[in-house]
């Protein structure tokens, strides 16, 4: 049943011939049964699920958390059951966090099947009746109408003003005007294949009879639900380097065992005692309470970020954030509102300019910069008149509005547009100057209305006034309206409408073009109570057929179709194939449409967020990249760009049609020039992030529609839009933004970094103290010294003196530069920028000085070991102590101003305490094996644990370089 030609290039006769079907009957029953066998269910089929338990027990997979495990074994050996308790709290916790994040992130295609209709009317056997849209089957002729959600991918038969919203799969900003005709050209984008309607689409406005064309996974939804379910999600760089990190601490706690033990055999020691301290060395080397303290930093930044109306998904993507580099974003209700909006007026020569914010009823008419009086201005009045007259949609107060269908009701503060956005635009920008058509209806009653279509290209309404007058007003395309015009409004009088008025307008229409407006034409005219060219008996006739079909529908239980105060004229779907088309309707009144008044033109567009352009500068201040990516028409993308300063002067366009042109490694050559992608489908998004990670690029990607989930779950960070976003996108996201606003994105990566740089503070302050524990052992082995330490104390220092302070790190405040500095390469070792140089030369000096102490004290008194391991035992805590101080700049200690942070310094205190209690409290002292020392230890133990902090404060840091972003010409074309 596969053409030779896309379904959209066929005509109908074609159509029935390569799907064996009359569609003046539809398919016979057994004939579905068999297609149904053939072709399977008409549903999104689901991926191979991984099952719950293992899930949960891939969770116990990492490289560090089977290092925790082992240490965890190790503990309850040496007899330490709680430091063994609190190991597998930890790998619990982090087990039932991933396994939940995983859990509920697989549940994109769940949401994406409940896009799908639940029946549809079809036609069997020449008889209509609804069966369940899964049973749909290729050749089965069905009928749709204003609120349904398209059951399958069809090719349209016969239309009646027939609008569908597809923004969740094409990105188009409004509705899309459907038509019956055949499209010629290769490779239409599916925006473009206005003949098509396409699986979980919804219509908005009209009916029409179709033909199904494709089911379950061969539709456009079905092809992006394969798309998502073979997307990989990339792993997060911060879990990257947590798996390196562990590897490398494994290698080094293996080690310093060997050497230990090795060591002091060779040196005498006991073989159980070496062995003992040798283990004891290896639990110190493996921060275990690492990956708490990363989930403590990073559960932290969330809830700073929920504040800042960003919702995380998945705790690793908070990271990630702080090293993306591109941040590729979809326009339509990310950059712009996704709310149509009349910004330019163009009447009797002059140009308005309109004030006001989406939907909100309030703003003011310019001219020349300067507030108007409309009543100095009646040509404009008549416009906005006719605009919210000739007009199907509802403006309403949000709060009176009810429960509205998705993306039927576009929702903005106080009020709400039930309708089609354009014309919504119009009864805004009529409310502006207090026209509303509530109270116009009282004075000026609908009588008949051609409505608007694709291929008429206008609307026009009869509307009669109070005093018995007969008025046409029309809205349409300007170059179509003008061709049915002979006057023109100008100041106020009708005049001719000469050739030079003419060109005016024509230069008008293309003016506001060039500023991506898109343009609505407006006239009217007076036909002195009458209908002219003897159409009064038409419309009585019209008026009669819309009583008999209401008095129908009555009696079978039907609810009557409402539009503009009057009934729409319909038919029973069972009496024919489908209405009567618009061209016919069009042609009994089409004398209504003749000699009007041309009255002016009205621009619009989905305009920008305001808060946008200056997050925009600040990511490339920050050196990130702002890439849009549309389903919209390039005129449109480039014009939005361009107000934005997304397009820089040097910066390329590429549209749909050229990257299916090109392959992925030709794509990727060229991406780091590319700033702008139009009229792209979801392989092209995929594409595109794909291309960008080739090149080495951490992308964010953010979206609303279905169209974007496979791009955002392959993203290394994907971002959903919370308020218009579909619950696909929501589900393959790790990111949500509450507000939709790009942005709260920008707060977000500001977070992200700072906890990234957090993660470091404690990385080096965790591994620093390790590295002087080990160094205190190792050295006294080889210079044939007692044991500075005995196994207890080393436990104690790597189980309180570490967990507090470090925690305490994880909320530090950021330093003032975080924003200024150029996204970190993503690929880079956790020891890189001089992190590694730090953690091992700080730790050297804590060791030596801590090894010191310990020789100074021993050697006054050989026979007191118990006193000398008490100081070294104090020194290695306070060193410690004064060190991580040190870790919370990049520079020095004394770089940044102590008492920022108060978590810290109530870490410190405690862990100081807790020292001196191991130390004075009698019970413990032969437990950790202290004594009580005097001032003159603590004057030793004192200057030895800042010597090291002196060292690094006084000697220049050679290695510190400021980091600059990367050049971006952001010079706008």
């Amino acid at each position: 049943m596969a053409p030779s030609h896309e379904w959209y290039q066929l005509t109908k006769e074609d159509i029935a011939q390569g799907l064996n079907v009359q569609f003046t009957r539809g398919l016979g029953q057994k004939e579905a049964l068999k297609r149904r066998e053939e072709v399977g269910e008409n549903r999104i089929a689901e991926g191979k699920r991984i099952s719950p338990f293992v899930l949960f027990v891939n969770q116990f997979k990492d490289f560090m958390v089977l290092i925790l495990l082992i240490a965890t074994l190790i503990s309850g050996l040496l007899g330490e059951h709680a430091d063994a308790i609190t190991i597998i709290a930890i790998v619990m916790l982090n087990a039932f966090l991933g396994f939940f994040q995983e859990f509920r992130a697989e549940r994109s295609l769940q949401a994406l099947k409940q896009l799908t209709s639940p029946t549809a009317l079809v036609l069997r056997g020449g008889e209509w009746g609804r069966v369940p849209a899964a049973e749909l089957v290729p050749g089965d002729v069905v009928a749709i109408e204003n609120g349904d959600r398209i059951p399958a991918d069809v090719r349209f038969l016969d239309v009646y003003s027939l609008k569908v919203e597809e923004s969740a799969l094409t990105g188009e900003s409004v509705p899309v005007e459907k038509h019956n005709r055949p499209i010629s050209g290769e490779e239409v984008p599916l925006g473009d294949r206005r003949n098509m309607g396409f699986l979980g689409t919804m219509v908005v406005g009209g009916k029409a009879v179709a033909v199904v064309v494709n089911t379950g996974m061969q539709t456009e939804m079905g092809k992006i639900a394969d798309l998502l379910d073979s997307a990989q999600a990339m792993e997060t760089p911060l879990q990257r380097k947590l798996e390196q990190l562990g590897k490398t601490l494994i290698v080094i706690a293996l080690l310093a065992t060997v050497a230990v033990v090795v060591v002091g055999i060779w040196q005498g020691h006991d073989s159980y005692s070496m062995f003992l301290a040798g283990v004891s060395l290896a639990v110190a080397a493996i921060p275990e309470g690492l990956p708490a303290i990363v989930t403590v930093a990073l559960a932290i930044g969330v809830q700073r970020m929920i504040k800042r109306k960003a919702i995380v998904r998945k705790l690793p993507s908070v990271e990630t954030l702080g090293c993306a580099s591109v941040i590729c974003s979809d326009k339509t209700g990310t950059l712009t509102q996704n709310k149509m909006t009349v910004t330019r007026l163009w009447t009797g020569g002059k140009v308005f300019a309109v004030t006001g914010q989406g939907y909100d009823t309030e703003g003011q008419f310019l001219w020349k910069n300067r507030p108007v009086d409309l009543r100095r201005f009646p040509d404009l009045r008549r416009m906005l008149q006719i605009g919210v007259l000739c007009n199907d949609a509802r403006l309403v107060k949000a709060a009176a509005s009810g429960i509205a269908r998705k993306k039927r009701l576009n929702q903005t503060g106080d009020w709400s547009v039930d309708g089609d956005p354009t014309e919504g635009a119009l009864l805004v920008v009529g409310a502006k100057a207090g026209w509303y058509a509530g109270s116009l209806a009282q004075t000026w009653r609908r009588i008949a209305e051609i409505p608007f279509d694709s291929e008429r290209k206008r609307m026009s309404v009869l509307f009669q006034t109070g005093e018995g007058k007969q008025f046409v007003y029309a809205k349409g395309a300007p170059d179509v309206l003008l061709e049915r015009c002979s006057h023109v409004l100008w100041d106020g009088g009708v005049r001719p409408l000469t050739p030079e008025l003419k060109r005016q307008i024509l230069t008008a229409n293309e003016s506001l073009a060039g500023m991506a407006l898109r343009n609505l034409a407006f006239a009217y005219r007076e036909v002195n109570g009458r209908l002219p060219d003897g159409a009064q008996g038409q419309q009585q006739g019209l008026q009669q057929e819309q009583q008999q079909v209401w008095e129908q529908r009555q009696q079978q239980g039907q609810p009557q179709i409402q539009q503009g105060g009057q009934l729409q004229k319909e038919q029973q779907w069972g009496q024919r194939q489908g209405p009567q088309s618009e061209q016919q309707q069009g042609q009994q009144l089409d004398g209504l449409e003749k000699n009007l008044v041309f009255v002016g033109l009205m621009g619009m567009i989905d305009p920008p967020r305001e808060e946008v352009r200056d997050a925009i500068a600040t990511c490339y201040e920050a050196g990130i990249k702002t890439v849009m990516i549309t389903g919209d028409h390039q005129t449109t993308a480039v014009a939005i760009a361009r107000q934005l300063g997304i397009l820089p002067r040097h910066g390329q366009v590429v549209n749909g049609s050229d990257l299916d042109r090109m392959t992925g490694e030709q794509l990727a050559q060229h991406v780091d020039n590319i700033y702008v992608y139009a009229r792209v489908s979801p392989e092209h998004k995929l594409k595109i992030v794909q291309a960008l990670q080739a090149r080495g690029e951490v992308v964010a990607m953010t979206g609303d529609g279905v169209n974007d989930a496979p791009a955002i779950k392959t993203a290394d960070i994907g971002i959903a839009m919370g308020i218009t976003g579909t619950d696909v996108s929501k589900e393959a996201s790790s990111l949500v933004l509450s507000d939709d606003n790009f942005a709260t994105i920008v707060a977000a990566v500001e977070e992200g970094r700072g906890i990234y740089d957090n993660i470091r503070k404690f990385i080096r302050y965790l591994l620093g103290s390790n590295v002087g524990e080990m160094l205190v052992m190792f050295v006294a082995m080889l210079l044939s010294l007692p044991l500075p330490l005995v196994p207890i104390q080393i436990l104690w220092v790597n189980l309180v003196t570490d967990g507090l302070p470090a925690m305490a790190l994880g909320v530090d405040p950021q330093e003032g530069d975080t924003m200024r500095k150029r996204p970190r390469d993503s690929r880079e070792n956790v020891f890189a920028r001089g992190l590694g140089w730090k953690i091992v030369s700080r730790g050297t000096l804590i060791g030596l000085c801590t090894l010191g102490a310990f020789w100074l004290t021993y050697h006054e008194n050989p026979g007191n070991l118990v006193r000398a391991q008490t100081v070294a035992f104090a020194t290695l805590v306070v060193a410690q102590l004064v060190h991580v101080f040190d870790c919370r700049s990049e520079i020095s200690v004394f770089h940044r101003n102590i008492f920022e942070n108060t978590y810290l310094l109530v870490a410190v205190a405690s862990s100081a305490l807790l020292m001196l209690g191991v130390m004075y409290y009698a019970p413990l002292q032969p437990i950790f094996n202290t004594t009580d020392i005097g001032w003159r230890e603590w004057s030793l133990i004192l200057v030895s644990s800042a010597i090291p902090t002196i060292i690094a404060g006084i000697l220049p840091n050679i290695r510190h370089r400021p980091r600059t972003p990367r050049s971006l010409d952001r010079e706008v074309a």
